[in-house]
């Protein structure tokens, strides 16, 4: 395996295979998650316990600890290696090639990696900087140095640990590292502050929806007050309450200093009824109805044929390029226009309508909210929301649900590897509130859902703009 460097290097900085790192005692041997027979399997996940990091769990740098798979801790135990910790820099290298994260500070003991990841631990931080080594794994030079190492673009693209042992990484002295870890440190900062604000908006979203769709509170409020042999204006006003989330002076407050807002959501508690009834789904507020997915909407899936790779064309998405809250295109490889308009013919895909993983790591939507839809898709759910807004957001919540995600895991076929059928998908019993709560929730989530996009919009913005400056910083041009 051989190289070619792009450019020159400055004085004092060297070329060190990883191999030489770890004999000079710089870093520790990198190591993956486990392989064979005691590998973790789907029916080992628990809803609690130690992360269990796959490759589509690293996005924006950071490893995604919320929307993670969990192993028993006395599972993990058992395990040999694959034990990650704060610090350490992530890069997959199997499949899904070249995605990388620092593990971020977290009130786990460690987290185990799958096979598809590798962790790089640093001894010596006098020698090398982690930000840095994450940074020159992010540049371009290294990422396609890995992917034509990997045989990237097959279906079996993979670089193991005795194949990432001849990698070269650029080593600048010390004080030049940490310039340009600080550089990519300020985009960084910026991009996990947007992360920390998506995560709370989506909690005041869910909140929202929990309360509403699937603990009933404004119904139940109504009830446990006529119950106790409350007048239907005391019922309402419980209702006020939940919904709120203020007590009963606060609210005879509002009244006095914003009638408006009090009137406001006086109608909202009066959209919800005051008792149950039984359903498919068990009980469920009184006029509300339970339908399937495909008699609500057009629901399809995307090509399973395999398009050969082009060297100009458009980005074919699998589920591995579906994360949580992003879609990451950059990972996915090109098709020809003949394919990408031939697959487009059954399965286009245009901005509001949802992406559901179907296959390996099942279950996650994605929101399409670009403007422009330049991608085809391969092996994902599409349900056409575009052409529903009224029940977009909902549904949207609804699939990000606990409950939808239990549904989901249920109905999953396959044994080697877990899949969803599009049957499975058009036969989802899904909760359909009357159209006048759809619009009440659209007014609070629309606005918390545009902001998500809005901020990830941002981070891929800046993203992009760090990564265009890193091949000038690793040439050693802006220091």
């Amino acid at each position: 395996m051989s190289f070619d460097l792009p450019f020159v290097l400055p004085d004092g900085w060297e070329i060190k295979t990883v191999e030489q790192l770890i004999k000079d005692k710089i870093i520790e041997k990198p190591l993956d998650g486990n392989h064979g027979g005691i590998h973790p399997k789907s029916s080992d996940y628990v809803s609690k316990g130690i992360p269990f990091v796959m490759a589509s769990d690293l996005h924006s740098g950071r490893v995604d600890l919320s929307g993670c798979k969990f192993i028993t801790e006395k599972q993990a135990k058992t395990l040999r290696k694959g034990f990650a910790k704060t610090g350490d820099v992530l890069i997959s290298h199997k499949a899904t090639i070249g995605r990388t994260a620092i593990v971020q500070q977290n009130d786990y003991p460690y987290i185990m990696l799958t096979p598809q990841v590798t962790y790089y631990r640093i001894i010596d931080d006098e020698k090398l900087s982690n930000v840095y080594l994450k940074s020159y794994f992010d540049s371009p030079f290294f990422q396609s140095l890995l992917a034509l190492w990997a045989g990237s673009g097959s279906t079996r693209a993979y670089l193991g640990i005795t194949g990432q042992l001849k990698l070269p990484v650029i080593v600048p002295p010390i004080d030049s590292q940490k310039f340009i870890a600080n550089h990519v440190f300020t985009f960084n900062e910026k991009i996990e502050l947007n992360t920390q604000t998506n995560q709370t908006l989506e909690q005041i979203a869910q909140a929202i929806f929990k309360s509403w769709f699937v603990d009933f509170d404004p119904v139940k409020a109504k009830m446990e007050t006529l119950a106790a042999g409350g007048s239907a204006d005391d019922a309402e006003l419980a209702a006020m309450r939940v919904i709120s989330a203020k007590t009963l002076d606060e609210l005879n407050s509002l009244k006095a200093s914003n009638p408006e807002a009090f009137n406001k959501l006086a109608q909202t508690a009066a959209l919800f009824p005051a008792a149950m009834q039984d359903s498919e789904l068990g009980e469920i507020p009184e006029g509300w109805e339970v339908k399937l997915s495909g008699e609500i909407m057009d629901v399809r899936d995307g090509t399973h044929d395999s398009p050969r790779r082009s060297e100009v064309g458009y980005p074919l998405v699998t589920s591995k390029h579906i994360t949580t809250g992003v879609l990451a295109l950059k990972d996915a490889y090109l098709i020809s226009e003949e394919d990408y308009l031939k697959i487009n013919k059954r399965s286009n895909v245009s901005q509001g309508d949802i992406l559901l993983t179907m296959i390996g790591t099942v279950g996650i939507p994605y929101l399409v909210s670009q403007n422009e839809v330049d991608f085809a898709i391969k092996n994902v759910g599409l349900f056409r929301t575009s052409e529903m807004p009224l029940i977009r957001s909902y549904f949207f919540m609804l699939l990000k649900s606990e409950q939808m995600q239990s549904y989901l895991d249920a109905r999953m076929a396959g044994t080697t590897q877990k899949y969803l059928s599009l049957k499975a998908l058009r036969m989802l019993e899904v909760l359909v509130p009357p159209n006048e709560i759809l619009t009440e929730f659209n007014w609070h989530a629309n606005s918390v859902l545009e902001s998500i996009f809005s901020n990830v919009t941002e981070s891929e913005a800046l993203s992009n703009l760090r990564d265009a400056l890193l091949p000038e910083l690793l040439a050693g041009k802006l220091i």
